[in-house]
């Protein structure tokens, strides 16, 4: 703020001696601040000419990035120069001398900015008193500012717009972070131009943002505060997210080298011939050759190899690892040369030159006996460092084996436990939030155990009336528990109705398929499909909720003309109500007062879609069929509920005679009296019948049997019990055959956990790999089976079919072996 001299004036005349003296105060501790700011730009400056010598270009705008290889500490300047003339070329060379002046001269430019702003803290370091009457303490410290940071400014104007820095723009909502180098004189302008062109999409739909506000593009990154050298964060999002989206950028294209490539070589003066050279890309892997580290990514470069093929090892035919190189096979045998020579030696007359001749001196005699026990010495020592390390390798590979069984064990723990506790947690959910009929089976099970409990603790405690009163207690809270759990039965049952609907609907919306001879499946739509498709969607709509008027009225009409295609009192009735609930909308009442008009003509539409007269495709699925012919067959009577139901409603045991309950009185009587819960033996069937599946020999008898009779299977002949190590959870029980090779059946079973029926599944033949105590006990247990399924009608061809078989094997044993063995069998 500026003032006039005279009123500058007044003011310093009223102000007193403890207001000018602070003011005077606050003018030096800004100006050491400054000072103070300038010398450490100035430090920054010398640290950045010492530990970055070399900085070249090696990207372009937006792939930039410094790359710094690490140097020994001790290496001088002159070194360091010597040993880049040996790697670098001349234009690198210069460019990095004159990097290095451009450091030292930004150096000289700061110190001398140094002292410029010490003389100016000397001179206004004892301001006179005419001064301080013209001039106010305001005026002061803005002049001593202004006039430092010009010359600051112009000083560091050149440099700063051709510096740059690094910026991280982070994509959203991706969340990826993209690090580039940018000029921090250049505008955001250029910046969105870029990602502009890299991702495909305008320019004008990117947004630029900085801590939670918009970036214009005329500003540049000083604008937004940032130094030469530094970082800055910024955010980009597309004002127009659907048509165009930010995506992730890949700037560097991978490169993959060709096949073949053209090399020309001179062959003469000024002849050249073309030769086509031919990668070769080996399968093995290529060893490390060293390399550097980017010290601003943190990516590794590694050092490039040659595809010189390595020389191959000559193959040798000698077996080495035999037992021929460890075994002496020794021949005495007389040799006799057959030509008789003469030999010449020197006489008088006669000169034979002895130069090669070799003096020969007797040495220690060595018998037969000292040179065998020397050999046999070497070969024992041979035998013995082989057969160490031969030892050496069996026993790693015992570390080994124990090392990964160790592995094996503790997954094997940790996937049982992960597996129990995801089972618990299963089973809390479906307790807290029962949907199904398993779910309230569990609840009432539950329930049972509590009551059970509860009833033994106060028979051990109270007697008499006291006893009476607390079992009274007792009572009124089953009965709470009871309608607790029926309320939820209620809420469930509509859910499941809802859903039980949707699949109905989809079922009949679904096209013909069928398989043809090449694997292939077809699929056709018929009218009737097409169809019911359309009076799924029309369902649909009117019971969505949540709509406008306008589009409510809409649905209406559109099924209102579905319905007119037929009249009849359902139709008429239907429509009747559409135009109720069009008035009444036109009039404007609110949707909770419609909501039982609409729930009417919801379940009209839905008896109009189940009729087969107007949806044709709804007849094969209904549960009553339509031909009065079809009703009449598999039809029998539930003497509990008093009703007609087909035989799909019954649940039969293989020794049953009479048709008994339905399923749904069977249900409600266990939930009053028993509270037995089947979901265990359900899952030990539904394993069974999986695994006899996969075996694929044309076996019956596993699917033969009903829940009732593996349940009794468990309990009475196996007590619930492995045979092997006795778990009592059924959750980790498994029934799977005795002897694998003969069909599964009751008298051909054994109770065992998974992991022990897996171990037993691989023996070739039980009744020799087990004890004989225990295969008494095994057989004890097939005949208590035995005599129990022997009285089920339809058990008994597979006994009769059993007992053939073991004749005929028995009869083969015979014919195929002497008397003897066959007195033995």
């Amino acid at each position: 703020m500026e003032n006039s001299p005279a009123s500058g004036s007044s003011d310093v005349a009223q102000q007193t001696d403890v207001e000018i003296t602070s003011e005077h105060n606050e003018i030096n501790h800004d100006m050491a601040s400054t000072i103070q700011h300038v010398q450490d730009e100035a430090i920054h400056l010398d640290q950045d000419e010492n530990t970055n010598p070399e900085n070249g270009e090696v990207q372009d705008l937006g792939q930039q990035s410094h790359m710094e290889i690490e140097e020994p500490p001790a290496m001088s300047e002159d070194q360091k120069m010597n040993e880049n003339k040996d790697v670098l070329g001349d234009q690198e060379i210069s460019e990095t001398v004159q990097l290095r002046e451009e450091s030292s001269r930004e150096t000289e430019g700061t110190t001398e900015i140094l002292q410029e702003t010490q003389q100016i803290q000397e001179n206004n370091a004892q301001p006179s008193i005419a001064e301080e009457d013209n001039q106010s303490p305001e005026e002061q410290d803005t002049n001593l500012q202004s006039s430092s940071g010009n010359k600051l400014q112009k000083k560091t104007s050149s440099d700063d717009s051709s510096a740059t820095a690094t910026v991280k723009v982070m994509l959203t909502p991706d969340g990826q972070v993209i690090t580039v180098a940018f000029s921090i004189g250049k505008s955001i302008e250029h910046l969105k131009n870029y990602f502009a062109s890299e991702m495909k999409i305008p320019e004008a739909v990117i947004r630029i943002m900085f801590e939670g506000r918009i970036v214009e593009d005329s500003e540049t990154l000083v604008d937004l505060g940032i130094r030469p050298h530094g970082m800055i964060q910024l955010d980009m999002q597309s004002m127009d997210p659907e048509n165009y989206p930010i995506k992730a950028v890949k700037f560097q294209q991978e490169y993959s080298m060709p096949d073949v490539i053209t090399v020309r070589v001179q062959t003469a003066d000024e002849t050249y011939q073309d030769i086509a050279v031919e990668i070769e890309r080996l399968n093995y892997r290529k060893p490390y050759l060293g390399g550097y580290r980017h010290k601003v990514t943190g990516v590794v470069f590694h050092h490039a190899g040659t595809q010189t093929v390595p020389k191959k090892r000559p193959e040798k035919d000698i077996v080495v690892f035999c037992r021929d190189t460890q075994t002496v096979f020794e021949k005495n045998k007389t040799q006799q040369s057959r030509n008789t020579m003469a030999t010449q030696m020197t006489k008088i007359g006669c000169y034979v030159a002895n130069i090669t001749d070799r003096l020969i001196e007797p040495k220690k005699y060595v018998t037969a006996d000292e040179f065998h026990a020397r050999r046999l010495k070497a070969v024992i020592t041979i035998q013995t460092y082989f057969r160490r390390f031969h030892a050496k390798i069996v026993v790693r590979q015992l570390k080994e084996e124990r090392r990964l069984r160790l592995e094996w064990e503790e997954k094997e723990e940790l996937r049982k436990r992960k597996e129990k506790e995801e089972r618990l947690r299963k089973e809390y959910e479906r307790r807290m939030n029962p949907k199904s009929k398993e779910d309230f089976e569990l609840l009432y099970h539950a329930l049972e155990l509590w009551r059970n409990e509860e009833v033994e603790r106060i028979n051990q405690i109270y007697t008499g009336a006291e006893r009476k009163a607390a079992l009274c207690a007792l009572l009124e809270q089953e009965t709470h528990l009871i309608s607790s759990i029926g309320r939820h039965k209620i809420d469930a049952g509509e859910e499941n109705q809802q859903k039980s609907i949707q699949h109905l609907l989809s079922k009949c919306c679904e096209p013909k398929r069928w398989k043809a001879f090449d694997g292939k499946t077809t699929e056709m739509d018929t009218q009737f499909t097409i169809r019911a498709r359309e009076l799924r969607d029309i369902y649909n709509s009117i019971n969505t909720k949540y709509f406008t008027r306008d589009e409510r009225l809409d649905a209406l009409l559109t099924l209102k003309h579905t319905v007119k295609e037929h009249d009849c009192k359902l139709t008429q009735e239907i429509v009747e109500l559409v135009d109720r609930e069009a008035d009444l909308l036109m009039r404007g009442v609110q949707n909770c007062n419609l909501e039982g008009l609409r729930k009417r003509i919801s379940t009209l539409f839905l008896q109009y879609i189940k009729t087969p007269t107007f949806n044709p495709e709804i007849g094969r699925l209904l549960k009553v069929p339509q031909d009065s012919a079809v009703f009449r067959k598999n039809i029998y009577f539930c003497p509990s509920c008093k009703s007609y139901l087909p035989s799909t409603e019954f649940s039969l045991s293989a020794n049953a005679r009479t048709i008994g309950r339905c399923r749904k009185c069977s249900k409600l009587d266990n939930e009053a009296r028993q509270r037995e819960e089947f979901t265990k033996y359900k899952m030990l069937l539904k394993q069974l019948k999986k695994s006899e599946a996969d075996y694929g020999d044309d076996t019956k008898i596993a699917f033969l049997l009903q829940q009732e009779d593996l349940q009794y299977l468990v309990e009475n002949i196996w007590g619930c019990n492995s045979a092997l190590s006795a778990c009592d959870d059924l959750y980790e029980l498994t029934m799977v055959r005795w002897n694998k090779y003969y069909e599964w059946s009751p008298w051909n079973c054994i109770l065992l956990t998974k992991e022990e029926a897996a171990a037993h599944l691989k023996l070739a033949n039980a009744d020799q790999a087990y004890g004989i105590v225990f295969i008494r006990k095994i057989k004890h247990r097939h005949t208590l089976a035995k005599n129990y399924f022997s009285q089920i009608p339809e058990m008994a061809p597979f006994l009769h079919r059993e007992k053939s078989d073991q004749m005929s094997t028995v009869n083969d044993l015979v014919i195929s072996k002497p008397t003897a063995a066959s007195l033995q069998v």
